[in-house]
């Protein structure tokens, strides 16, 4: 029997297409913070909310975020259920989970999201999320690819649909867009939109991401200040 001071819990959740009952492990909200990166990642001392956050059916095999998991619109349902019709489902994950296996349900449930033309704003966060683990398993090929894709969705996003998106209001979601740019190498568009954002009357009630996007200004002109520097020594 899990006691309040365990990280995770198990409720039961039924499937919204196959009316399957499963046991779900959730994390508890008062997790100890470590530290959080420049892109939201946050990471935490005792164990990983993100392995948790998809919710897998070991019935009918649908994943999704479980912020999502039971909101699916009425034209998907028939178009899930008519995929998933047929399947066999080898996969159980009750209980502990692995970053491999949170891996492979976010690919999952990136899949699913992609299936039913899901919200751009929807597959980014997705990416992202998968970036981050990628992260955390110090891949660093798979955590750029993963980022690259999370800024095609979220600029997608921030052109076609409207504010709020997720918790983020439209300077945040400028913001990471730019961070997400400087992560993956577009330095001159990740300035250009830092300065947008130092620049933005409405940064000045927004202290934090103004902060984060002049550190990470900064940062852009040392880094090309630094190439300035190597330059001649790399001709000669």
């Amino acid at each position: 029997m899990a006691s309040s001071l365990d990280p995770t819990y198990v409720v039961e959740k039924s499937c919204p297409l196959c009316d399957g009952v499963f046991p779900a492990t959730k994390t508890r909200s008062k997790l100890r913070m470590v530290r959080q990166d420049t892109d939201f990642n946050i990471v935490y001392e005792q164990i990983n909310p993100l392995y948790y956050s998809v919710w897998f059916c070991p019935h009918c095999g649908y994943a999704a975020l479980e912020s999502h998991f039971s909101d699916i619109p009425e034209r998907s349902v028939q178009v899930l259920r008519d995929f998933l019709e047929g399947c066999q489902v080898s996969m159980d994950l009750p209980g502990v989970r692995s970053r491999e296996q949170a891996i492979i349900l976010y690919k999952l449930a990136i899949f699913y999201s992609d299936l039913i033309d899901a919200k751009n704003s929807r597959l980014a966060s997705l990416y992202l999320r998968l970036a981050w683990l990628y992260r955390e398993a110090a891949d660093e090929s798979l955590e750029m690819m993963a980022l690259e894709k999370a800024l095609e969705y979220y600029e997608k996003a921030s052109f076609k649909e409207g504010f709020p998106i997720g918790n983020m209001n439209e300077l945040t979601m400028d913001y990471l867009i730019a961070q997400l740019q400087f992560r993956t190498g577009k330095l001159d568009q990740a300035a250009a939109n830092f300065s947008r954002i130092i620049a933005n009357p409405q940064a000045k009630s927004e202290k934090r991401i103004s902060e984060l996007a002049r550190d990470a200004w900064a940062d852009i002109k040392a880094k090309r200040k630094e190439a300035e520097n190597e330059a001649p020594a790399e001709q000669n």
